[in-house]
């Protein structure tokens, strides 16, 4: 049954997803307040691990939300269900758009598709913020506005979006193992 389960709730993400490894991050928020798989904060470990692991984002965090709740037959469940919508659609869609691609209607639709690409990243973001630089649980413990935010890790995010902005040749890579090595240093 917990297959099954698995198999529509990743199949769901996979289908709604739109925009990349990012855009499914709501989606697994939805999955742990719903199903109780796994916690936000597991959420957060998946993201850490999947970006600093080969691969999609998306394909990975599915592999992982699925190993940690029924193993390797349900990571490879959840990585089938998250993949399998994207894959019939571009094969369906691949002959349409060659043939297609001058339509102004298809075009349109292009056009309308991306601000619901950059509404779904623009959630993920503030998901992910919520679960990494704000403490809510100490603030509401004190009330003290100075606990609302946890500022290790927003001096971290900070130090490493002056590294990317002020030295634009560093590689992605780069960013993340200096995330991870402070984490891991300062017990972020």
């Amino acid at each position: 049954m917990i297959y099954m389960q698995l198999f529509l709730a990743f199949l769901k993400t996979g289908l709604f997803s739109i925009g990349g490894g990012l855009a499914t991050l709501p989606f697994l928020y939805e999955i742990a307040e719903t199903r109780g798989w796994f916690s936000p904060q597991m959420i957060a470990d998946m993201l850490a691990v999947s970006e600093s692991t080969p691969g999609p984002i998306g394909v990975n965090m599915a592999t992982y939300a699925g190993y940690m709740t029924a193993g390797i037959s349900g990571a490879i469940v959840a990585t089938v269900a998250l993949v399998l919508p994207s894959l019939v659609i571009v094969l369906i869609l691949a002959g349409f758009i060659a043939r297609y691609r001058e339509n102004r209607f298809v075009n349109g639709a292009f056009m309308g598709i991306r601000p619901a690409v950059v509404a779904l990243v623009t959630v993920a973001l503030l998901q992910v913020l919520k679960s990494s630089v704000l403490s809510w649980d100490a603030f509401l413990l004190t009330k003290h506005p100075a606990d609302l935010v946890h500022l290790p890790s927003l001096l971290l995010m900070a130090a490493l979006f002056g590294i990317l902005f002020g030295y634009k040749k560093i590689p992605p890579i780069v960013l993340v193992a200096l995330g991870a090595i402070a984490g891991i240093l300062f017990r972020l």
